[in-house]
């Protein structure tokens, strides 16, 4: 290589060095990569489901939500008929009761949220109780309960999900953390051993 260059101004251009850029990424590796990492992310959901506490704790949470997998919000437990049962399962079905909350299932998991954790997070885009389960287990994660759950830490597992549920207390002798309808600790501690959960 030259070591020296003249501009056309006549002044004398020195060479220093070379500098090397990496090209632009392939978006098809990273597509790869954000489908492994759901996969990824679906295997670990699937491996917490196993333990006997945390399929306990997601049973209570169902129980005090009043739910089902096939309710959108209005439906009514034991009602024969009822408009606002779904039957399919291949997409979140949307607004319930009055069209002003998409909260639906057992969990009654909101539209964005099955976006957030469903899709986004796990590459999910069906509504069966699987995922339905799944995506339970994925908030319970970024809310950083999970291991606590495993463990049989409901109080500290109550703790936090009553952010997401309104349904649940914040605690023993506690309230819900939102101006709702709640259950007591006491019932959900019973639903949750009712279901085999054991409590550190």
């Amino acid at each position: 290589m030259t070591a020296a260059v003249t501009s056309p101004s006549g002044r004398i251009l020195r060479y220093r060095a070379t500098r090397t850029t990496t090209p632009r990424e392939d978006s098809e590796a990273k597509k790869v990569r954000i489908k492994a990492t759901q996969e990824q992310r679906v295997a670990e959901n699937k491996e917490f489901l196993k333990n006997a506490n945390v399929r306990a704790f997601l049973k209570a949470i169902g129980e005090a939500e009043g739910g089902g997998y096939d309710f959108k919000f209005g439906a009514v437990k034991g009602k024969k008929n009822d408009p606002w049962r779904f039957s399919d399962f291949s997409t979140h079905p949307g607004p319930g009761k009055g069209g002003t909350t998409t909260a639906a299932g057992l969990y009654q998991i909101t539209k964005p949220t099955w976006h957030d954790h469903g899709e986004n997070g796990m590459g999910i885009t069906d509504f069966t109780p699987d995922t339905q389960d799944l995506i339970a287990v994925s908030i319970l994660r970024r809310r950083g309960v999970i291991e606590k759950i495993k463990e049989g830490d409901i109080e500290a597992g109550i703790s936090e999900a009553s952010v997401q549920w309104a349904a649940l207390p914040m605690g023993k002798g506690k309230p819900g953390h939102y101006h709702q309808p709640y259950v007591e600790f006491g019932h959900f501690e019973a639903v949750y051993k009712s279901e085999g959960g054991k409590t550190k």
